[in-house]
């Protein structure tokens, strides 16, 4: 088929209310999800494209149209975690005006999600093909605007540009926040010392100790 060929196709799919190949959001989440299942139950080594295609309920030509290969469906749902993780981050500190009010929400937030939500399983699954597939699973980490510490960032520059805080290196404070109120749950969760959310009264209080910490490093004395 010519390039012309395709575009009057793909125009003519898209008149009629279609999506062209490839291109409907809907049919696209709906593959990704029955993965995500997948590799949940058999990790990403034993998973198949097969599996993937039973499980999402499409067949292998719509699978291959929308994905070349499991590592590109792999990547996907990595992409679509961090994502997804760091917008409603993004949005829960997009509603606090104080400083001390952000970082709780911040931390809050960023414990239950990392306890109680599939963050945990997504990071397992990227850990288990480190040796072989390091920039695959380092898409957890890069720094992207959907990156989660990028959306701590970007907070704490706003707040230093409005002179409450006073940070030198702003990325590593984010990277300092981020240990200090949720490294230790993380790590347990990760290992499996910690199943379900952390104790609410244990996560008060480590939060509450960060954000002391925190604010004694950086919090500008006022007047």
């Amino acid at each position: 088929m010519t390039e012309e060929n395709h575009i009057e196709e793909s125009c003519t799919a898209l008149q009629a209310g279609r999506f062209a190949a490839g291109e409907d959001p809907a049919k696209r989440e709906q593959i990704l999800d029955g993965a995500w299942r997948v590799f949940k139950s058999k990790g990403f080594d034993a998973a198949s494209m097969n599996d993937i295609t039973k499980e999402a309920g499409v067949s292998k030509g719509t699978i291959y149209v929308y994905f070349e290969n499991k590592d590109e469906l792999f990547a996907a749902l990595i992409d679509r975690h961090r994502a997804e993780f760091a917008l409603s981050m993004r949005d829960i500190l997009a509603g606090t005006e104080e400083v001390r009010d952000g970082l709780w929400q911040f931390g809050d937030a960023f414990i239950h999600k990392v306890t109680c939500t599939d963050m945990i399983p997504a990071m397992r699954s990227a850990l288990g093909v480190l040796d072989r597939m390091p920039k695959l699973s380092q898409r957890f980490f890069v720094a992207a605007p959907n990156n989660v510490r990028v959306v701590l960032r970007d907070f704490l520059q706003h707040h230093v540009d409005q002179g409450t805080l006073h940070i030198d290196d702003v990325d590593m404070a984010a990277r300092q926040f981020i240990e200090l109120a949720t490294g230790t749950f993380f790590k347990m969760r990760l290992f499996g010392e910690l199943q379900g959310d952390a104790p609410p009264e244990e996560a008060e209080r480590v939060l509450s100790s960060a954000i002391t910490v925190f604010m004694a490093a950086y919090g500008t004395k006022k007047p």
